[in-house]
């Protein structure tokens, strides 16, 4: 790895990489491990890198809206989740292709430059989401990287809250594409719900309320209807499904960051570095599965695929 640095410090020097702009995605390597041998394990949900950030900001939400702080979450109430483990290989992870199709895996999450030079890399099981892993291989880039960056171009699966926030407060332009709104068909999309800043509260296709109630442990407001206004509404069955006909809307307390993003996007200078990914970090994986191949390894255990990679 010293060496790695010292060529790409040369590199740097020799006017070589362009970090101006990074494109930073992950590509799937699929693992030695038969996808049929696993077992079923439950495993405690892993608090959040930034969760004490969060927990901060969301307690200062609370008092702002005259709501007392959240208690500390004790050991036996931590979430489970269930894993699926393989018997082969353990640091592998279940990547889901498609519906259909299914894989034990890990994930190169990669950045590289405008001229398509690695600049880092960060090894993860084939479980563990894009925003997840964002937050390491973001460390590193911003340890290693001496010169301004001026724009990051990352996929859908890296809008967030937290990763708008970080680049912004970074000085850092989130090159972002169009994210299609995850709303049942035949249902209103939450953007026809109109957000009221100065007021705090949403008003809903057919100009009614939505209060705000209380700011939740995941750190998003939520805003919610009035019973006997939606009972008698005609657009009722276009807005929820709930018994009581009560709708609620949720708002993270970071959402002007990705609103902000959003807004940015259609900037022209934006959209040709996002479009510029094809070229770069597409392009890196690319070549690393046909040149160097990297669609799949023979070794197992994260290290081993460290030291390949």
């Amino acid at each position: 790895m010293k060496d790695d640095l010292k060529i790409q410090a040369q590199a740097t020097l020799n006017g070589f990489i362009d970090s101006s702009n990074i494109f930073i995605d992950s590509t799937h390597i699929k693992a030695s491990a038969n996808k049929k041998k696993y077992n079923k394990i439950e495993i405690d949900m892993q608090a959040k890198k930034y969760q004490d950030l969060l927990d901060k900001e969301i307690n200062e939400d609370r008092l702002k809206h005259g709501k007392s702080p959240l208690c500390e979450v004790k050991n036996e109430e931590v979430k489970k989740k269930e894993k699926i483990e393989s018997n082969t290989d353990k640091d592998s992870g279940m990547f889901f292709k498609n519906e259909k199709e299914k894989c034990f895996a890990y994930l190169a999450h990669t950045a590289c430059d405008n001229n398509n030079f690695i600049l880092d890399f960060h090894i993860t099981s084939g479980n563990i989401h894009d925003s997840v892993a964002f937050s390491d291989l973001y460390q590193k880039i911003k340890q290693n990287i001496k010169h301004p960056i001026s724009a990051i171009a990352i996929d859908a699966g890296y809008i967030t809250p937290y990763i708008c926030k970080t680049l912004l407060d970074d000085n850092i332009i989130p090159a972002i594409p169009y994210k299609r709104p995850m709303t049942k068909k035949g249902f209103f999309k939450k953007y026809e719900y109109v957000y009221d800043e100065y007021y705090d509260c949403y008003l809903c296709p057919n100009n009614k309320i939505l209060k705000y109630s209380t700011t939740n442990r995941d750190g998003y407001r939520e805003y919610k209807s009035n019973v006997f206004d939606c009972k008698n509404c005609m657009y009722v069955k276009k807005c929820t499904n709930s018994k009581s006909n009560q709708k609620i809307l949720t708002r993270h307390i970071w959402q002007d960051y990705i609103e902000e993003a959003n807004h940015l996007r259609y900037k022209t200078e934006v959209k040709k570095i996002y479009q510029k990914r094809k070229e770069t970090i597409e392009r890196v994986f690319a070549d690393a599965k046909e040149k160097h191949g990297m669609r799949y390894t023979k070794l197992r255990g994260l290290q081993k695929i460290k030291m390949e990679v």
